[in-house]
């Protein structure tokens, strides 16, 4: 075993197993019932053992967006929040733009990879994704495009893996 893979054990072996998530899905349109990205989102947590929080619909408005982040990162049992939609580049996506002033920390690497594994199931089409992650008051904060096989493609790939290690140095940050 390397030096690296010791310390990337000790990281898992600290991380936290159940991270209590809100999950809030931006869009002018959708309802709790027209929600899908939302709901695999709800889905795909549950099944990894991370309990939901919380789930809302707001506007594309990015008042309505801060004012959600804002009030979630006051609730204490929230360690994370995944929002879904308004991460492409028409004039009403405004999520990260919202967000991203309220983050302490930004995690280039999400948005990143993300890009990159979007590239090699949707070609070129990944480059207009404005997803990202970041820290913001001891807790996790990710921006995810709306549509279904994205979310899958983040949390499968990227969020579960880490989440739990994220709310662990999250926690760190406060």
């Amino acid at each position: 075993m390397t030096h690296h893979d010791s310390g990337l054990h000790a990281h898992r072996r600290t991380a936290a197993a159940a991270v209590a998530t809100a999950i809030v899905t931006v869009s002018d349109t959708r309802t709790p019932e027209t929600d899908t990205g939302g709901a695999l989102v709800e889905e795909l947590l549950a099944a990894a053992g991370h309990p939901v929080a919380e789930r809302r619909i707001v506007p594309d408005e990015p008042a309505a967006i801060e004012a959600a982040l804002e009030a979630l990162l006051k609730r204490d049992e929230v360690r994370a929040v995944v929002f879904t939609g308004g991460t492409g580049v028409a004039p009403r996506d405004r999520t990260p733009e919202a967000v991203e002033p309220l983050l302490d920390r930004v995690v280039p690497g999400f948005g990143e990879l993300f890009r990159m594994l979007s590239y090699a199931e949707i070609g070129s089409a990944a480059l207009l994704s404005r997803a990202l992650a970041g820290l913001a008051k001891g807790r996790v904060v990710f921006v995810l495009p709306g549509s279904r096989g994205a979310v899958r493609l983040a949390l499968e790939k990227l969020v579960l893996p880490e989440l739990g290690h994220l709310a662990a140095e999250a926690v760190k940050t406060r």
